[in-house]
């Protein structure tokens, strides 16, 4: 397939008759030789390295004391995904608001599907959790957000820990872990290009 500009009509004539060839994991990827060339030298600059190590550090120090060591990545991981997949939306969702005068709908979650983008509730968007995560509430926040987004994405029903509410996780490290991740950046396209995550 070639790399011409198509209009939004066409592109989404095509993710249907990609996806019926291609399966639920969304229409094919560009192949031209540019697109190559990008991915192959993106693969080579990445290293074991991810940048953000201290920061995991950091989270994982504030967890200890108040549970066990083994239950840290129970916590950690369902954060970091959840952040993933919000950055990963709100580089698209930017995207689309700047080609709203050209028909683009910043809130419609095929957009974000026909890039294999999963579609994040406004429930579970990242901002809006940190923008709640001083707040007693927050692990019952996050546990909605995870159901939210399960709700929305079929191919991760089941999949998402739903624990956060507990009364066992202290809601005060809660917020605290929610600001300190903030800082991280793994979905955006060159997190993802490098597979951070």
């Amino acid at each position: 397939r070639d790399c011409r500009p198509i209009s939004r009509p066409e592109r989404r004539a095509r993710q249907r008759t990609d996806a019926r060839f291609v399966g639920a994991r969304g229409a094919s990827r560009c192949v031209c030789p540019t697109a190559i060339t990008k991915k192959s030298s993106a693969a080579s600059s990445g290293s074991a390295a991810v940048g953000y190590e201290a920061q995991l550090w950091q989270v994982a120090d504030a967890l200890r004391g108040s549970m066990d060591a083994a239950e840290y990545k129970h916590v950690c991981l369902g954060l970091l995904f959840l952040k993933y997949i919000s950055d990963a939306f709100e580089e698209k969702h930017a995207a689309l608001l700047a080609e709203k005068t050209q028909g683009a709908d910043p809130e419609d979650p095929d957009e974000y599907r026909a890039q294999s983008i999963f579609w994040v509730p406004p429930e579970a968007r990242w901002a809006h959790l940190k923008a709640q995560a001083r707040q007693s509430t927050i692990g019952q926040l996050v546990d909605d957000a995870m159901a939210g987004i399960e709700r929305d994405n079929p191919a991760l029903k089941g999949v998402l820990p739903k624990d956060y509410a507990r009364p066992a996780l202290d809601k005060q490290r809660l917020g605290q872990l929610i600001d300190m991740i903030s800082n991280i950046r793994v979905g955006d396209e060159a997190s993802r290009a490098k597979d951070v995550l």
